[in-house]
């Protein structure tokens, strides 16, 4: 069960994704944020339905196609998630140490200078993660099934229910 529900999401996240960069090539500055679940996917943002369905439809149609890279975001969570993990490891490593508070605060140019530089060499790592493990492009037999629209506090929210849905 977690299994399936683990694939079913990483197949919306890719398409989340998808959806997104197709959204934000024909809709240059359109702010949007997005979050992937077994059921669908939101999207935030100020989006007409009927721009938001087309590019549902043509993300589906070029991940089935083959453009795994539609699936890889470059402003997603796991870049940042992982960016943050090689940082925040760099800067214990850094700090271990019995060292008084005073040798501490001597290390500090050290560890902005090691951070810093462990943040550069990790960038590709980010997207490398969710080719690997948090999105799916082959979608296999996930289809939409609705999207519905919900305002909250003036907010726009879309969600993009999914199915797995098997031909024949």
């Amino acid at each position: 069960m977690i299994g399936t529900q683990l694939s079913v999401t990483r197949r919306n996240h890719a398409l989340e994704h998808a959806t997104m960069q197709i959204l934000s090539s024909k809709y240059p500055g359109l702010r949007m944020a997005g979050y992937s679940t077994p059921q669908g996917f939101w999207l935030l943002g100020n989006l007409e339905i009927e721009a938001l369905q087309d590019a549902v439809e043509e993300a589906q149609r070029r991940l089935r196609a083959g453009e795994r890279k539609l699936a890889v975001h470059p402003h997603c969570g796991t870049n940042f998630a992982v960016s943050g993990l090689v940082g925040g490891v760099t800067a214990w490593l850094v700090m271990l140490g019995n060292g008084s508070r005073r040798s501490k605060l001597d290390r500090l140019p050290l560890l902005v200078t090691l951070v810093t530089l462990t943040l550069m060499l990790s960038a590709p790592l980010g997207p490398k993660a969710q080719e690997r493990f948090t999105t799916d492009a082959d979608l296999r037999d996930l289809h939409v099934v609705q999207i519905r629209t919900y305002v909250r506090s003036g907010m726009p929210a879309h969600f993009v229910s999914t199915r797995d849905l098997p031909q024949g």
